[in-house]
């Protein structure tokens, strides 16, 4: 018998674990599952520290205060507590799993580690922000909606530009799109969510401006995905 811990826990781990469903699926070579697994850990291992760094931060900033109270404060949370100190750490788990991994051969490979790692990053902090609520049945169903995929598609920008690095051009552009196009896709979303509970006006606005985004940020995963894997095709029919 399902006790509510139980089905707080399930709620909070089935949408990370269908977007990871989904990224496996998609790979036409199928990557080993322990080192999937690898990168998986790898991306749950870092929430607890960078949750201590961001804490540090939020009170060197904000002296600890946990709502921002106008755009400066939600913009500058967003970015300097949450999006540049977590891409920051995914990147560093992202290449610990890659740069000894002789399976990292083709371009979507590097989507598909970058979704694992994303992945269990969202995953444990899924569950802290669901166990942690009283209402967490909307927190859960919010979460699912936008949050998760958020990590997910910051992933796939992150394992897209990795790729083009390691296997098309070497160049500082590429090098720096690594880091910088997810640590802006998830600033500009946290900076929004963040900004909905200023007031009624403001949260209105960020809010129809947050699924915007969260939609043109979708597209934009469908077509990196799609460009990594018909790289692929191409590469393994012309052997």
């Amino acid at each position: 018998m399902f006790n509510l811990f139980s089905i707080e826990l399930a709620a909070a781990l089935l949408p990370p674990a269908l977007l990871w469903l989904y990224i496996w699926k998609k790979d036409p070579l199928k990557e080993p599952t322990n080192q999937l697994v690898k990168a998986t850990l790898w991306g749950v291992g870092i929430c607890i520290p960078v949750a201590i760094v961001e804490l540090i931060i939020q009170s060197i900033l904000f002296g600890g205060d946990a709502e921002p109270t106008n755009l400066f404060q939600s913009t500058a949370t967003a970015f300097f507590v949450a999006a540049i100190p977590e891409e920051a750490a995914k990147l560093l788990a992202l290449w610990i799993v890659l740069r000894k991994n002789p399976y990292f051969d083709e371009h979507f490979d590097g989507i598909v580690y970058a979704v694992c790692v994303g992945l269990g990053f969202a995953a444990l902090e899924n569950v802290a922000y669901v166990l942690g609520s009283d209402e967490w049945f909307a927190v859960a169903v919010l979460r699912s909606l936008l949050a998760v995929p958020g990590h997910y598609i910051d992933a796939v920008l992150m394992g897209y530009f990795y790729a083009v690095y390691y296997f098309v051009d070497r160049s500082t552009k590429n090098a720096v799109l690594i880091f910088l196009a997810p640590m802006l896709a998830h600033g500009i979303y946290d900076a929004l969510a963040m900004s909905t509970s200023i007031n009624p006006y403001i949260g209105v606005v960020c809010f129809l401006l947050l699924i915007i985004v969260c939609i043109l940020m979708h597209k934009e995963a469908f077509k990196r995905i799609a460009a990594h894997i018909q790289r692929d095709k191409e590469a393994r029919t012309s052997y």
